[in-house]
């Protein structure tokens, strides 16, 4: 169970950092694209795209992971790195 929730709070901060690196992916900004919105600055995005964004932070953060988990499982990395109180035993 704690192998769960470690995987799942190290996915968790992942996401976050890979979702601020997305998301000036493809911004073009409203003066950029010619059409201010009234009352909105003009620097602000004309089409933001976040779900599309959202899905492609999941889907990076997912094969970082599973990268990192990968390591880990094929003894790249143990002990020394990962607390021991952490690691399940190995049968």
């Amino acid at each position: 169970m704690k192998s769960v929730v470690l995987v799942a709070a190290i996915y968790f901060v992942i996401w976050w950092i890979v979702l601020f690196a997305v998301l000036p992916w493809g911004v073009q900004s409203q003066e950029e694209a010619g059409e201010i919105s009234p009352g909105s600055d003009p620097g602000a995005p004309a089409r933001p795209l976040l779900l599309k964004k959202v899905i492609a932070t999941t889907l990076v953060s997912a094969m970082i992971v599973a990268i990192g988990y990968a390591v880990w499982a094929i003894g790249l990395i143990g002990e020394g790195i990962i607390p021991t109180a952490l690691i399940p035993p190995r049968h």
